[in-house]
């Protein structure tokens, strides 16, 4: 059985295309989420960005790995249905915790999000990942956009650096150079959504939004989890997010007191 937000076809849409819209998945908890953005922009954390260039209009700003200091992402994370309906999407038994990241492009900013996939930034490899980007304000422009089974290509997409265009790493040939799918006429998903709607994506889909040409602020929350399989995976260069002194061996699941488990199938059918 899945959980009540969701149906099996949801979850067999996720396993084929790598991304599926999940109607009011935290539709309960936006002013809470509203109200935590607002503190992560009054107090930014460590790895905090402004992702515009000089004379590029409008303020894109992001930050990410702060839900334990802000205390209404920790509320938010352990009280949605997010992480059950994370294991029925994924198919499986326990979920981890990896990281939050807020996005919000204010009105006025054309720069659209460049196209990527999260995968090749992380020091994470496995099937059974999942994100949830949920807006926190109407969109209809200024929405995620996926590409439809680009979690299934053989071969990952280079990831760069947003600002300065150049490569992250230094193995630049175990990449395919980042494709652009409406030129390419490329199957992309994208919704016009609700606040507390969120669009479930596996780390390997590649992704990318429209810039916000609209008169109000597009204000964004992403919740990164983990499946079963989920393994450590040594990069050739410092990760997205770095998460530095993990001490973490490649092959090792993640480190359960750093990323928690936030769902366990197996406790709560024997609580049950």
């Amino acid at each position: 059985m899945t959980h009540s937000l969701i149906t099996q076809d949801h979850v067999e849409t996720f396993q084929r295309e790598g991304v599926v819209l999940i109607k009011g998945l935290f539709a309960d908890h936006v002013e809470t989420l509203r109200a935590g953005v607002e503190r992560n922009m009054n107090e930014p954390g460590e790895y905090a960005a402004e992702n515009l260039k000089a004379g590029e209009g409008g303020r894109f700003f992001d930050d990410y790995c702060n839900w334990q200091r802000i205390p209404e992402f920790e509320q938010v994370i352990r009280t949605s249905p997010a992480a059950e309906v994370a294991a029925d999407l994924m198919r499986s038994a326990r979920v981890q915790l990896f990281h939050d990241h807020v996005l919000v492009k204010e009105p006025g900013t054309s720069k659209p999000t460049p196209w990527h996939q999260d995968g090749p930034y992380y020091f994470v490899e496995g099937q059974q990942t999942v994100s949830f980007w949920s807006p926190l304000d109407p969109v209809r422009e200024a929405s995620l956009r996926c590409v439809a089974g680009s979690h299934l290509w053989e071969k990952p997409v280079l990831p760069t650096r947003w600002l300065a265009e150049t490569s992250f790493y230094p193995n630049e040939d175990d990449y395919m150079p980042v494709p652009d799918p409406d030129a390419e006429g490329m199957t992309i998903r994208e919704w016009p959504m609700e606040p507390g709607d969120a669009v479930a994506f596996n780390y390997m889909v590649l992704h990318g939004a429209r810039g916000n040409n609209s008169g109000s602020r597009r204000r964004a929350f992403s919740l990164r989890l983990l499946g079963d399989d989920a393994r450590y995976i040594e990069r050739p260069g410092r990760t997205s997010p770095p998460f530095p002194g993990h001490a973490m061996q490649p092959g090792q699941v993640l480190r359960e007191d750093w990323f928690p488990v936030i769902f366990d199938r197996k406790a709560k059918s024997a609580a049950a």
